[in-house]
C-alpha cells in the first residue's frame, strides 16, 4: 500500500544546517568526459550509512558494494529468495559437497580472470575471519578449486548453501584485494561498475567497467556522497543534487513530489532489545512489563504517519507466509517496575529511530521506569550496544537481508553464538529451535520450523516487535530503471541511467 505524500500533513524540512550539509555534495552538472561526449551523465547517489568498516564486504559494507554493482557473488536471489546464476552458472549438491561451475569469460576490474583459485581465496578469507559475515554464523565452511569448478564443503549437510552464498558479504574479489590486513575492494570487483576511489566517509566514486562480462552499463560511472542526515537527503532530490536518494525518512515524503519517491513493504522489523545478561531486564517479569507498556500503533501513527505496519512477530509482510503460520506465544506476566532505572540506546543514521525512542521512554515511564536515552551515530554506538552496554536497545533490523531466508537473521540476532546478539541472549529452547531451523531443508517445514523458532525467541521478551518499514526511496525525474529492492541489495544496475 502506498501513502501518497500530498495526504500527509506538510512538515518544514529545510534549515540552514541541512543546506549546510548539502553544500558541495555533488558536482552542479554531474557529468563526466564521456557524459559530455554523448554517453549519459553519472549517476549521483546519496546515501544514507556512511561506510563502516572501509568498505570490506565481510562487514555490513558488503551492502553498498552490491547496490553500486561493483562486487558480485557466486549465486543471486530471484523475487521470492531462490538461488538463481551470477558468477556460478550452476551447482549441484552431493551430501556435505555443493560443486559450483564458474561462468566463463568473465574478469575481475584489475584485469586478472576469475579463476577457482579467487574464489576458493575469497570465500576462504570470510570463512576465517574474526568475526565472520554473520551468513556464516553456525557455519564452517571450506572451499576448494579445481579448474573452472569450486567445492564448497560444510560440516554438516547444509540446504541452504546456495542462498547463503548469494549474500554480498561473501563477495568474489580479486586476489589483490587480500594483499593488505583488510580486504580492499578498490579495483577488485567483477560487476558493471569499478570501485575507483573511496573518500574516507565521505563519498565514492564508480567508473563503467567497459568489459563487464553481462554487457556494457548505460551509465558512465556513479558519483556516491554519504548522507547520514535524513533532512539533507530529502533536500538533495529536492534541490537536483541527487539523482537517486536512499532510504527518505517518512517525516521528509510528505514534502517531495509523490512521483519522485516510491514506497516498497520490506522485510524490516523495528525492534526493541532488551539486555537478558545484565541490568533490569535480566528479569523475565521486566522485559514483559516492558512489552506490555509499549503502544506499537502510536507509533507507526505518530512516527512514521502510518508508512508501517504494527508487528506481530519479527517477520512481517514481507514474508506473507509467517502470519499463516504463527500462533498464540507463552510469555512471563509482567512484574512492577517500580521506578527501576534503564538506559535505551539507539542511533541517528534512521532518521526515525530517536523520535521511536522518544517515544518509548514516554510510554515506559508511565509504566512505573525510569529511562534515559542515550542516542548516537551508528558507528559510534554499534560496538557497545554488541557488548551488551545497554539495558534496551532500538534496532531497524533487515530480517532476510543476506540468505533471503529468515533462519539467518534469527541465529545471528538470538543464538548463544551468534554475532550480533544485542540482548546477549543464552537460552537452550531458543538455541535448540534456532538449530532445527537451520538444519530444515528448504520449503514448508523449514519455514514452520522458523516459525517456532521466532515464537521460542518472543517467549523470552529478549526481543519486542514493534514495526515493519517500509522503504522509500526517491528518484529523480531524470533517472531510468533504478532498483527498488526490498531487500536492499541492488540500486543502480547496468541498466540505470540519467536522462
Amino acid at each position: 500500500m502506498r501513502h501518497p505524500a500530498r495526504s500527509v500533513p506538510l512538515v518544514a524540512i529545510t534549515t540552514a544546517a541541512s543546506s549546510l550539509l548539502l553544500t558541495g555534495c555533488f558536482s552542479s552538472t554531474g557529468t563526466t568526459e564521456d557524459a559530455a561526449s554523448g554517453e549519459g551523465k553519472r549517476i549521483r547517489v546519496a546515501m544514507m550509512q556512511p561506510p563502516r568498516s572501509g568498505l570490506t564486504p565481510l562487514s555490513d559494507d558488503a551492502f553498498k558494494l552490491s547496490r553500486w554493482s561493483t562486487a558480485e557473488t557466486l549465486v543471486k536471489l530471484d523475487a521470492e529468495g531462490d538461488a538463481q546464476p551470477a558468477l556460478a552458472t550452476e551447482w549441484k549438491q552431493s551430501g556435505k559437497q555443493w560443486t559450483f561451475t564458474l561462468r566463463d569469460g568473465v574478469t575481475f576490474h584489475d584485469g586478472t580472470k576469475l579463476t577457482g583459485e579467487a574464489v576458493a581465496k575469497s570465500l576462504t578469507v570470510a570463512a576465517t575471519a574474526s568475526p565472520k559475515p554473520r551468513i556464516l554464523d553456525g557455519v564452517k565452511l571450506t572451499a576448494k578449486a579445481d579448474g573452472d569448478t569450486v567445492t564448497v564443503t560444510t560440516a554438516v549437510e547444509d540446504p541452504l548453501v546456495p542462498q547463503r552464498l548469494s549474500s554480498p558479504q561473501l563477495s568474489i574479489l580479486a586476489a589483490k584485494a587480500y594483499k593488505g590486513k583488510t580486504v580492499d575492494p578498490v579495483g577488485a570487483g567483477t560487476g558493471p561498475f569499478e570501485l575507483t576511489k573511496v573518500n574516507g566517509t565521505s563519498s565514492a566514486s564508480l567508473d563503467r567497467y567497459d568489459d563487464y562480462w553481462g554487457g556494457k552499463a548505460k551509465a558512465p560511472g556513479i558519483d556516491v556522497k554519504f548522507v547520514p542526515d535524513g533532512t539533507a537527503r530529502a533536500a538533495s532530490l529536492r534541490s537536483g543534487e541527487a539523482d537517486i536518494v536512499e532510504s527518505v525518512p517518512v517525516s521528509q515524503a510528505a514534502v517531495l513530489d509523490e512521483d519522485l519517491i516510491t514506497e516498497v513493504p520490506m522485510p524490516r522489523t523495528n525492534t526493541l532489545y532488551l539486555n537478558t545478561e545484565k541490568g533490569v531486564f535480566k528479569d523475565a517479569a521486566l522485559r514483559a512489563a516492558a512489552r506490555e507498556a509499549l503502544d506499537t500503533e502510536s507509533i507507526v501513527e505518530g512516527v512514521y504517519e502510518g508508512r508501517a505496519d504494527v508487528a506481530e512477530g519479527l517477520l512481517g509482510p514481507a514474508l506473507p507466509w509467517a502470519a499463516d503460520l504463527r500462533s498464540t506465544v507463552k510469555r512471563a506476566k509482567a512484574g512492577d517496575p517500580a521506578g527501576k532505572s534503564i538506559t535505551i540506546g539507539t542511533f541517528t543514521d534512521r532518521a526515525e529511530l530517536p523520535e521511536v525512542a522518544a517515544a518509548l521512554q514516554q510510554q515506559l515511564q508511565k509504566a512505573g521506569f525510569k529511562v534515559r536515552l542515550d542516542v548516537r551515530e551508528y558507528a559510534n554506538i554499534e560496538s557497545d550496544a554488541l557488548a551488551g552496554e545497554f539495558d534496551a536497545f532500538v534496532l531497524s533490523r533487515a530480517t532476510v537481508l543476506d540468505s533471503g531466508d529468515p533462519a539467518a537473521y534469527l541465529y545471528s540476532d538470538f543464538a548463544s553464538d551468534g554475532s550480533f546478539n544485542i540482548p546477549q541472549l543464552a537460552d537452550r529452547t531458543v538455541d535448540k529451535a534456532l538449530g532445527k531451523a537451520s538444519d530444515t531443508a528448504a520449503g514448508d517445514a523449514r519455514r514452520q520450523a522458523v516459525i517456532d523458532a521466532e515464537a521460542a525467541v518472543l517467549g523470552t521478551d529478549a526481543a519486542v516487535p514493534m514495526l515493519h518499514e517500509r522503504v522509500i526511496q526517491g528518484d529523480a525525474a531524470g533517472v531510468v530503471d533504478a532498483a527498488h529492492d526490498p531487500r536492499e541489495r541492488e540500486l543502480v544496475t547496468s541498466e540505470t541511467y540519467v536522462k
